[in-house]
């Protein structure tokens, strides 16, 4: 077991495995493209759904429901499935990453707006103002720290996730993890988890930060 740490620490500080198209560097950059463009189209599909369900408070079955069904989808078989019917693409690893973002993104929008009290949107209405003024100055600022939650999730999600690229012959830090399987180089399959779950926990981190700064001065409750 040490030999196999100390062997996965040269290989990680080695310099030439750093660089070149094949280096951590440029497998780096195309996993974190992955991971955030799915998980921005995943944000553009499910933060309308959820503000609007939440708001509306119709559709909330139906909704939830579709979203526990995207979670128990399994990953690797949608690839496998868009994969056939499309042909060698970049689109099913993405659809498989979009769809395992948008339940985290829809439930906890909707957990958000749902938890807006009521008397605070009476008192909004009181006032004179309209629907989508409530929804925008109101319900949608006090429900930011449980959305920023589902999106800091479903990235996370998404970045451990994204290794799947490899499995159709692209790129990532996932193609360590599959060239190593297939060479039988444990050092390499070690080093992409390794990495993997750095950038993960890295990107957790800095968005709880984030997180944090931006909701300081509200309830804890509502962090």
């Amino acid at each position: 077991m040490y030999e196999l740490f100390k062997n996965l620490g040269a290989w990680l500080v080695d310099g030439d495995q750093w660089a070149g198209p094949d280096g951590i560097g440029h497998r780096l950059g195309e996993h974190l493209q992955y991971s955030l463009l799915a998980t921005l189209v995943a944000a553009v599909i499910a933060l309308p759904l959820g503000l609007l369900i939440g708001h509306t408070g119709r559709g909330a079955f139906l909704a939830i429901n579709l979203s526990s069904f995207g979670r128990a989808l399994p990953t690797v078989g949608l690839v496998v499935l868009v994969f056939l019917a499309s042909g060698l693409s970049m689109w099913p690893v993405y659809i498989a990453l979009v769809a395992l973002a948008v339940p985290s993104i829809v439930t906890n929008t909707y957990a958000g707006m749902s938890a807006v009290d009521p008397e605070v949107k009476d008192a909004a209405r009181g006032q004179g103002m309209r629907g989508h003024q409530v929804l925008f100055q109101v319900e949608l600022p006090l429900a930011m720290p449980l959305i920023m939650t589902g999106l800091r999730l479903a990235l996370i999600q998404v970045v451990a996730t994204a290794t799947i690229a490899a499995y159709v012959s692209f790129g990532g830090l996932g193609r360590y993890v599959f060239d190593g399987l297939a060479q039988r180089d444990l050092v390499q399959v070690l080093g992409g988890a390794v990495l993997v779950a750095v950038v993960a926990v890295v990107l957790d981190l800095a968005l709880s930060a984030l997180q944090r700064a931006l909701f300081r001065h509200r309830p804890a409750k509502s962090a």
